[in-house]
């Protein structure tokens, strides 16, 4: 059974930072699209990947002492190990530091380039770091960025534009020719009310302020703008370069649906089918703005310090209950919300007391009355009937939820036959059959609908479960796995013997649990800090014989022979100083040229590795026993008195 092809993309994860559960949520709805279309018949190429290049990204590496390449190879090594862990069945895991993508990109730019939907001009705006996006005056809210409500810095540099005016009309005709193009619907609205209706400006897609970027091979002083780079990696990813042929991308694309958050819609409604309009390209079929995932109702943030982590939820429900709650508790359109609470209570009530407990009961039934043989199916009465019309509804209603991304209803559809089934265990009762040997033929066929349904389930689960799907199988002892199966109601065969039996899910204790959690994230308390004890009294007299006066420091270098020592010029105003200080482990030369110090002036000078000391900088003790500098403030004259 082939359908045809079927091309899903993720957004690509930046690298400045390992993703929390909200990020990864993304790849896991993903990948249980992607898993139910190959089950059904499709043809799949599943693309996710990271993005990393930018000057967040520069900074950030900066900071850390480290190559921006060094920083990216090691959080892109981080998401694809978090993507593993949870299952994401992707086909291509795409880098756009990878040659060829990095390539194909400048060519891309250069043809746009060459046929004039970009030019080159100059731009003044106000810019996010984070969001790496330059706005108007009318566009900030508050006079923040209105994408994540962080601070913004007026920048102002030559760059190079792409046309959006000249496409707008026609993206607009596109859009109310294809209602389905922007999902949901109220993303849509959104993009044309906002964006498309105002009109367009023209889109800064070079940067010249930093350096960590694709160059614009005919303009090096140029970066390509994270826009082109990383939306490109669509089509880059499957072999796509302009004026060359591609067996993949002829085949897939253009792609069934770009799967992203709804914080990035502009660029993926936009600007990217702009730039695909440019080159001559086809539009994606459909672009889904999925919604949040909050932290008890709000945005996951580190700076709120309301993250939780993959890793975290994964070492305590394990991976198959973490897809689960993230799956099923989304909404469709709306954000969704998670605490270790939430996550707690669904796996008791969902997986372990309703999936789990159902293949438990089953199993030992068939054990304990068939020998764990499964019996034949004989007469069906209305109560079978029904459980198989809920089979078959369920079977539907899947896929008619998939077929408009609506995963947690598909979910849904599952967990109303699994509830069904146990039902149907409380309407046969199975034990008070067994007492009766002339029931022994309706007691087989009761096992054998509970049998049946409990695969059925566990094939549709194949997309969102899938090492629970392969458990349920290995204990039914059953090949019939295929979606083809479950069409119709009976491919379980009689007479095979059952797997081992084995518990699912077993119940947690969610009082325990939480306290265990909370144990774990408690953070530790600050050591106190010891004091140096106070030297015996001086008389002010003492104090007054002294002199501190403010000094800038004119010159400064290592003195030779000493990892400790550095050696200053300072002006006291009425004089030059030399002065030697062991601070060189906390301060680079070019960190105190230029500043204003608190100095003993009247100390009797000293000699340090052989250099002679005529005074001494004033510094406090830090942390860890560095040294602080006192530096004095603008408007300090060198020689002023400190009293």
């Amino acid at each position: 059974m082939n359908k045809g092809k079927y091309y899903i993309t993720t957004a690509i994860a930046y690298t400045s930072r390992v993703p929390h559960i909200g990020n990864t949520y993304e790849a896991v709805l993903a990948d249980a699209i992607a898993r139910y279309k190959r089950l059904t018949g499709y043809d799949v190429f599943f693309m996710t990947g990271t993005d990393e290049h930018g000057q967040k990204i520069q900074q950030q590496a900066e900071a850390e002492g480290v190559t921006p390449k060094e920083h990216v190879d090691h959080i892109a090594g981080e998401i694809r190990r978090i993507w593993d862990m949870m299952n994401v069945s992707y086909d291509k895991f795409i880098r756009t530091t990878d040659e060829f993508h990095e390539k194909s990109v400048a060519k891309i730019f250069k043809q746009l380039y060459d046929q004039g939907d970009i030019y080159k001009s100059k731009y003044t705006g106000h810019y996010c770091v984070a969001c790496e996006s330059f706005f108007t005056d009318t566009q900030l809210v508050d006079g923040k960025c209105p994408d994540c409500g962080g601070p913004v810095e007026i920048a102002s540099e030559e760059s190079y534009f792409l046309r959006l005016s000249k496409y707008a009309d026609r993206l607009m005709q596109h859009i109310e020719e294809n209602p389905d193009f922007i999902q949901p619907k109220a993303r849509r609205n959104e993009m044309v009310n906002n964006f498309l209706k105002p009109g367009l400006q023209d889109l800064c897609v070079s940067r010249s302020s930093f350096s960590w970027g694709i160059p614009v091979e005919f303009d090096p002083g140029h970066v390509i703008y994270v826009w082109i780079d990383a939306l490109s990696n669509y089509i880059t990813g499957l072999g796509y370069r302009p004026g060359e042929t591609s067996e993949m991308y002829s085949k897939y694309w253009p792609a069934d649906v770009h799967l992203i958050g709804k914080d990035i819609l502009r660029f993926h409604t936009i600007y990217w089918p702009i730039i695909l309009m440019a080159l001559g390209e086809p539009l994606p079929k459909k672009v889904f703005g999925h919604p949040w995932l909050l932290m008890g109702g709000e945005k996951m943030s580190k700076s709120k310090g309301n993250v939780i982590y993959a890793d975290d939820l994964v070492k305590y429900f394990g991976v198959d209950a973490v897809r689960y709650f993230v799956l099923n508790e989304m909404p469709f359109a709306s954000d969704g919300s998670l605490t270790y609470e939430l996550v707690a209570a669904r796996y008791n009530s969902d997986l372990a007391n309703i999936l789990g407990n159902l293949v438990n009961r089953t199993m030992a039934m068939t054990g304990k009355y068939f020998g764990g043989v499964v019996p034949a199916c004989g007469e069906l009465t209305e109560v079978d009937n029904d459980l198989r019309a809920t089979a078959a509804n369920a079977v539907a209603s899947v896929e008619k939820a998939m077929d408009e991304l609506r995963v947690a209803d598909a979910i849904g559809e599952i967990w109303t036959l699994l509830r069904r089934s146990n039902r149907y265990i409380d309407e046969t009762e199975p034990w008070v059959l067994a007492k009766d040997e002339a029931k022994k033929e309706r007691l087989g066929t009761v096992l054998y609908h509970l049998l049946e349904s409990i695969r059925t389930a566990a094939v549709l689960l194949k997309a969102y479960l899938p090492e629970t799907a392969e458990r349920i199988f290995r204990q039914l002892n059953t090949e019939e796995t295929a979606y083809e199966s479950v069409l119709a109601f009976g491919a379980m065969k009689s007479g095979v013997a059952l797997g081992t039996s084995e518990v699912l899910f077993a119940r947690i204790d969610e009082k325990a649990l939480m306290e265990q959690i909370e144990k774990d994230n408690a953070v530790p308390e600050e050591p106190k800090r010891e004091y140096a004890p106070l030297a015996e009294e001086i008389s002010f007299d003492q104090f007054m014989a002294i002199d501190l006066r403010a000094a800038k420091i004119l010159t400064c270098e290592p003195v030779k022979k000493s990892k400790k020592l550095l050696k200053m010029t300072v002006d006291l105003g009425f004089e030059e100083r030399q002065v030697v200080s062991g601070i060189a482990a906390w301060y680079k030369p070019e960190d105190l040229i230029g500043k204003t110090v608190a100095f003993v002036a009247n100390l009797k000078p000293a000699k340090l590795c052989g250099v002679e000391s005529q005074g001494m900088i004033l510094a406090a003790d830090g942390a860890d026993d560095s040294a602080q500098v006192l530096f004095l403030p603008a408007g300090t004259e060198p020689g002023d008195k400190i009293r």
